[in-house]
């Protein structure tokens, strides 16, 4: 009996120590996996820091690699501790496709804001137009883009509707084409009209000098000769040289004595012509 009761202590005592064992070396195993992540964690921001990446997406990445490696180390420590592991990664695989079909439109604005981001077809203060929309780019996060319109409207736009439409960027270039309509009635010189606007575009400091502007006949309308003017202005000035050169138009047209005809509407009355070919129908009473 001594002897049994001594071989439990001593089996006791054994499974107290490897238990004991396991837990120690698993905080051992917890620290350095800590570490090694905070140390991952400041050579990528470093390597983010000096990338062209957007500011958002390096926040994204960091936070991502942090709660990959939380999760791995987790299950690591738990492995070595014996705990089954096995249906703990299937109940996070679980979560994660039904969290996926329950937020499938956020992921697709999700996986547009990285495109983006990415990409880069505008950056933030660049005048963009897209879906029927046009506005200053305010702000890019992940899942949406926030614009501010030119009479000061705040216009969010899911970034996967972005990712998968046109998106004209009027900021990408120093430059930009004004083209605007004028009229001149059929009996006006083109050539006299065609200068009088050239004239007029040179007057003015809002026009670029190269590309040199164009004016040429567009179409013969109904009541007037139509022409193309085109003429080119610095980006960030294109509304205040557009207005100005509609204005300045009209105002050389008028000084040079140029009609801008409108359209008019020709009446002929015949009934006189028909009463006097048959007076019967005014005694029938017809008329």
């Amino acid at each position: 009996m001594n002897a049994d009761t001594i071989n439990l202590e001593t089996i006791g005592k054994m499974m107290e120590d490897s238990i004991l064992g396991k837990i120690l070396s698993a905080l051992l195993i917890l620290a350095c996996g800590m570490l090694l992540l905070h140390i991952l964690l400041k050579i990528i921001k470093r390597a983010l820091d000096n990338s062209t990446l957007d500011q958002v997406l390096h926040t994204f990445i960091i936070n991502t690699v942090k709660v990959i490696g939380v999760i791995l180390l987790l299950i690591t420590v738990l492995t070595h501790l014996g705990v089954p592991t096995g249906s703990f990664v299937t109940v996070i695989a679980a979560g994660g496709a039904a969290i996926a079909l329950a937020l499938k439109d956020s992921l697709g604005n999700f996986a547009g804001g990285i495109l983006i981001m990415l990409h880069k077809p505008f950056r933030q203060g660049d005048l963009i137009s897209s879906n029927g929309v046009e506005g200053r780019v305010q702000h890019i996060d992940l899942l949406y883009t926030t614009l501010l319109t030119l009479n000061y409207q705040t216009i969010t736009l899911p970034n996967g509707l972005l990712a998968n439409n046109t998106i004209v960027n009027y900021s990408m270039s120093e430059r930009r084409r004004i083209d605007v309509k004028a009229s001149i009635a059929y009996a006006t010189d083109i050539e006299r009209a065609r200068q009088c606007i050239l004239d007029t575009i040179a007057q003015s400091s809002s026009f670029l000098v190269y590309p040199a502007p164009f004016v040429g006949v567009a179409e013969h309308g109904d009541s007037a000769v139509i022409l193309d003017v085109q003429v080119w202005c610095e980006t960030e000035h294109f509304f205040a040289a557009r207005y100005e050169l509609l204005e300045s138009i009209k105002n050389a047209f008028d000084e040079a004595g140029i009609e801008i005809p409108f359209p008019q509407i020709t009446i002929h009355n015949d009934i006189g012509d028909f009463e006097a070919d048959h007076p019967e129908t005014e005694k029938e009473g017809l008329i």
